[in-house]
């Protein structure tokens, strides 16, 4: 396993993170077990969750996560000190937490003390604002038009960032937390936040986890860029596009128990005749390589330069293995060019 700094937090953590929101709906306490035993073992020293986990995310899913690591934990106290564990609060627009309200500093404090009671942990090393309160063009709202920025107060916005920067700190000098990151934000939500940083001697944002894959790769370069010159860690989630870039959906398949049986909060909008295309041109690639379409993809998002750590979810072992085995691959030029060749011609296939 590599290891790489988390940004400027003095960490270091594995290029693979482990991802756990399938825990609590599509997996079993006795499969979260099994996960988190296997990932320790082979190297994994990061670990991503959120208050809103499982998914998808109902009121009786809500908190369901952390839960169940909050019980290994429970059983195996003294192994925390084994990884960095990340978690997130859960931005505004979910009736049953806490009213749909936005991100404030209060409810920063409110949701560390909620989310230690689950983890069954005195500290979380990595807290996260799962998504601005501001509406940002992630979750299928990044096509030009969807969105219109100039409706946005910005002051307003920032006076917000300021108050959560504020309830950060109280965590932090409270020893609840010990860094703090965003989540499906863009290039002006991270600067302005190590703006806020900057002026009020606040803290400063440690890392960014966003949605990217060979299917959705909206921030690269631009967003990636300004990671790597500020220093904030780039996390990737969905490096599958929720299992499309397996192979597993061609065709219209829906294996049973896979994620697009389970009713998706925005609808399946990974779930078009371009994915369809893009897809089947890189099963092909990886199918001529000797690899498996996980494989290649993974491998794919690990290489990309300013990528810190790539946040992976498996509903089996099997599928956990064979997604770390990615991370040990080395892709040829010849490869890499072959992936190309598609990506030229389905850069944004949802």
């Amino acid at each position: 396993m590599k290891y790489v700094p988390l940004g400027r937090t003095g960490l270091n953590v594995s290029r693979v993170c482990l991802g756990t929101m399938t825990w609590g709906t599509q997996n079993t306490q006795a499969d979260a077990d099994v996960q988190l035993e296997y990932a320790l073992a082979n190297g994994v020293n990061f670990i991503d969750t959120a208050e809103m986990y499982s998914v998808p995310p109902t009121a009786e899913s809500y908190g369901k996560t952390e839960s169940i690591i909050g019980d290994w934990l429970g059983r195996n106290p003294s192994r925390r000190e084994e990884f960095i564990l990340a978690t997130k609060i859960a931005g505004p627009g979910l009736s049953y937490i806490r009213g749909g309200g936005p991100i404030t500093g209060k409810s920063v404090v409110e949701a560390v003390d909620a989310s230690l009671k689950r983890l069954q942990t005195d500290y979380i090393d990595l807290y996260q604002l799962h998504w601005p309160n501001r509406t940002s063009p992630h979750f299928a709202k990044h096509f030009p038009g969807h969105i219109s920025f100039s409706d946005v107060d910005r002051n307003a916005h920032s006076a917000q960032m300021l108050d959560i920067l504020q309830g950060i700190d109280v965590c932090i000098k409270a020893g609840k937390i010990r860094h703090f990151g965003l989540s499906d934000d863009t290039t002006w939500g991270i600067n302005e936040y190590v703006r806020l940083s900057d002026k009020y001697d606040l803290p400063r944002v440690a890392s960014i986890q966003n949605e990217f894959s060979l299917l959705h790769a909206k921030d690269w370069p631009y967003l990636i860029e300004n990671c790597v010159h500020e220093d904030i860690a780039y996390l990737p989630w969905s490096p599958l596009a929720t299992g499309a870039l397996t192979g597993k959906y061609l065709g219209g398949a829906r294996a049973e128990g896979s994620r697009w049986n389970f009713a998706q909060r925005n609808g399946l909008f990974r779930d078009t005749p371009s994915v369809e295309l893009a897809v089947k041109g890189y099963v092909e690639v990886a199918e001529k390589h000797g690899l498996t379409p996980a494989q290649l993809a993974l491998a794919w998002c690990d290489q990309v330069d300013g990528v810190t750590s790539t946040i992976i979810g498996a509903t089996s072992l099997d599928q956990l293995k064979e997604d770390m085995s990615a991370f040990d691959l080395a892709l040829s030029d010849t490869v890499l060019t072959d992936v190309m060749s598609v990506f030229r011609e389905y850069p944004a296939p949802f």
